[in-house]
């Protein structure tokens, strides 16, 4: 459940600090008061969308900040899992909203990510709106709503599987069934591509090494002449300079003497190395300038092979490319001449799938069936709390010629209002009134299979009067009997049920005005009643408000 919550310049609320109990907890102001920013305030909260507008005019940034308790365990387990245990208890969200455009998340009092911190609050509130009407009003949500209701997670999601293998199998048959004509013209332009490149035959890494080939040949004279250099200075010596193995000779001679006078300065091991060094090196240019030789025409024979290498570029950036590309054209070739044998494979695959799809949407059925039958029997009864005793609620079933992701038949819920009156599509039959009801009757239902602890209800009332709205407001008592309720209304038959009761006004201090909102004693809330019935004599209308609170057990 929601302990705590505080809300600094969010909107018109400047500093507004709330804590919370089980129970009803009823908020109530007059239109344009801000009762609606609480709303917004605890969806970004919990990961909605924050933006710039937020902020109160004037201030460079706006926080939200909760505490929940109580959690679930599927709760717990998930932000364990996560890595963000629940401490003694609670649950510590923050956000914060910038000037700048910046947004912070923290959860522990660690910052998150913001799709990590979104997916960790869901399961902790229920919001209900006016937006939630028009969900009714739409057929594609009412399987989910029954799924929800029906706790059928685990069951749509291998549904949901089932029918993506199906689905990978059919468009590879399709991908097979290219006609023949078009089968035979690829046929030929593999064959074509596969024999050009096997003429050629490249060799991985080829191209490299004749480049480096024809780079050496073109400098042939000058590798001659450098090579040459370079021995005669290392080895041979000219015009009375000795060469440099020669002077290293004299100089390790010349150590070698050194050490015997003097022991403490000895060279000996580094001028050997060297010298054998040096001696091994001018070895080794030796043998590079004794086989270096420049073969008459080779360096043509490189030039037309690179280019017939450069040929085949138009399938691949480099050889190693081009060759994995005439793996996957072999690969292809085969396919289709093998055309035959791959259909019958994917025939029994084809089968296999769907036969395991059948199997597993045929027991989602089944399940959504018996879920759709408890729907309509505890939606008779919510309904007859609600004043709507005679209405009746259907959960119809269209089945899908196809294997679907969602399953095998779609779900539409129908209702009708009035005795004798077929049921029909909710957005036919369903006043804005009997919407409120049933959304209310909906969430009744499923306050008792959700594992979620908080309710909120934003004017969940709306289009509902006369005696009907005492049967709203017992109804949200009666699940708050189990669940953690929040309610934002303008009838005060409904606010009479409230547990904790909250007044919510406007202040103008200065040239600023700013949103209160603050716990009512017993005295004010009778007062803010009054305030909700409005018209007629002050005190018949206060003495009304008193009778209400009394008879809704405000009192006790």
């Amino acid at each position: 459940m929601l302990a705590e919550l505080n809300v600094e310049n969010f909107g018109l609320m400047e500093a507004v600090r709330m804590k919370f109990g089980q129970g009803l907890t009823v908020f109530t102001g007059e239109t344009g008061a801000g009762k609606s920013m609480l709303i917004d305030a605890l969806g970004v909260l919990l990961g909605g969308r924050a933006s710039t507008d937020h902020i109160r005019h004037g201030e460079a940034q706006a926080r939200v900040e909760g505490v929940f308790e109580e959690l679930t365990p599927e709760s717990s387990a998930k932000l364990e899992l996560a890595g963000y245990p629940v401490e003694e208890g609670q649950l510590f969200l923050y956000r914060e909203m910038n000037v700048s455009g910046k947004n912070i998340c923290r959860l522990q009092g660690r910052t998150i990510p913001l799709t990590l911190y979104r997916s960790l609050c869901e399961g902790l509130v229920d919001i209900h709106g006016q937006i939630d009407h028009l969900s009714l009003f739409r057929p594609e949500t009412h399987r989910d709503l029954l799924d929800a209701l029906g706790g059928l997670d685990d069951e749509v999601l291998l549904v949901h599987d089932a029918a993506k293998a199906y689905q990978a199998i059919i468009r590879k048959e399709r991908e097979l069934s290219i006609s023949e004509e078009e089968r035979q013209k690829r046929e030929e332009i593999l064959r074509y591509q596969i024999e050009e490149i096997d003429l050629i035959n490249p060799l991985p890494g080829e191209e490299a090494e004749l480049t480096q080939e024809k780079k050496r040949l073109t400098n042939a004279d000058r590798i001659t002449n450098v090579v040459s250099e370079a021995y005669v200075a290392l080895y041979e010596g000219s015009s009375g300079k000795l060469a440099a193995f020669d002077q290293l000779g004299q100089a390790r001679k010349a150590l070698q003497e050194l050490a015997r006078l003097d022991e403490e300065f000895n060279v000996i091991d580094q001028v050997e190395s060297i010298y054998y060094a040096v001696e091994d090196l001018a070895d080794q240019v030796r043998v590079y300038k004794d086989n270096f030789e420049s073969e008459p025409g080779r360096l043509d024979q490189i030039e037309e092979r690179l280019i017939q290498l450069n040929r085949l570029r138009k399938y691949g950036a480099s050889l190693t490319d081009i060759l994995e590309k005439r793996l996957k054209m072999l690969d292809e070739l085969d396919q289709i001449t093998n055309i035959q044998e791959q259909f019958e494979t994917i025939h029994k695959a084809k089968q296999t799938t769907l036969q395991a799809y059948k199997t597993i949407s045929e027991q989602l059925s089944q399940k959504r069936l018996k879920i759709a039958e408890r729907i309509e029997s505890g939606l008779t009864l919510e309904l007859a709390d609600l004043s709507l005793e005679r209405s009746r609620f259907e959960v119809r079933f269209v089945p899908n010629l196809e294997p679907t992701s969602g399953g095998a038949e779609l779900v539409e819920f129908y209702f009708s209002a009035n005795l004798g009156e077929p049921p029909k599509p909710l957005a036919k039959v369903a006043s804005g009134g009997e919407m409120s009801r049933l959304m209310l009757a909906l969430k009744s239902l499923l306050s008792k299979v959700e594992s979620v602890g908080t309710f909120i209800f934003d004017e969940v009332d709306s289009g509902v009067g006369g005696r009907t709205i005492h049967k709203v407001g017992e109804k949200l008592a009666k699940i708050a009997h189990n669940k953690q309720v929040f309610c934002i209304t303008h009838a005060a038959q409904v606010a009479a049920f409230a547990d904790v009761h909250y007044g919510i006004e406007k202040e103008v201090k200065g040239e600023r005005t700013r949103t209160l909102v603050k716990p009512l004693t017993e005295l004010e809330q009778i007062e803010e009643l009054a305030r909700m019935l409005g018209g007629g004599e002050i005190e018949i209308t206060r003495k009304h408000a008193q009778e209400l609170w009394l008879r809704s057990g405000g009192h006790s």
